[in-house]
């Protein structure tokens, strides 16, 4: 499929999604702009995700000729409670207090802008926390700085590997981006 499809261009600076195309073989470059990632209060955690995906694609949609922009958007989600990038050290270690124990959702909204047309899709993985420790918490938050990521903590980093007793759904979508569906709508635009 790969070799068929038009330019991709990756809206993220997440290094663990540049990290997943090139693991799943997609030539990419990366176009970042800033989008204001606000949001309505009365939308559900997965159109909150999808909202902010398709926000993000069309400040590209003026500009971009024949290439795919792929934008996304991850949010963690328990009780139906947003939580988004932590604004302090000290927040971040509230939301993995929060997590602790307890089972959480991480929903990924994708958007593929192509010739002016949207093709939207979300996954949702169910992540399983054990109980950590305020010294665990404590610990990550100051050595690997979670600022950056939904939920204050990356799955593939320390907490994540002494912390995430088990997932239902997809490992790459709490990752932030699910490969496998990607995958299937990639090739779905490339047949059209």
């Amino acid at each position: 499929m790969n070799h068929e499809l038009p330019p991709l261009i990756l809206a993220s600076k997440s290094p663990r999604r540049q990290e997943l195309l090139r693991l799943m073989d997609i030539e990419f470059r990366i176009v970042l702009k800033d989008v204001d990632e606000s949001y309505p209060d009365d939308l559900q955690p997965e159109a909150v995700a999808l909202y902010i995906a398709e926000k993000k694609a069309r400040a590209f949609d003026e500009t971009v000729g024949d290439e795919i922009v792929l934008t996304a958007d991850t949010i963690v989600c328990i009780d139906n409670l947003i939580l988004g990038k932590p604004e302090s050290a000290a927040h971040a270690v509230e939301m993995l207090q929060l997590l602790s124990g307890r089972m959480h959702r991480v929903i990924t909204g994708v958007c593929l802008l192509h010739k002016h047309q949207y093709h939207s899709f979300y996954d949702i993985s169910e992540v399983y926390f054990g109980k950590l420790s305020d010294e665990e918490i404590v610990n990550y938050v100051e050595k690997y700085q979670p600022m950056d990521k939904a939920g204050s903590y990356g799955i593939q980093e320390r907490i994540g590997l002494i912390g995430i007793e088990r997932i239902n759904g997809s490992y790459t979508n709490v990752v932030g981006l699910p490969t496998e569906k990607l995958y299937r709508e990639l090739a779905k635009l490339n047949r059209d």
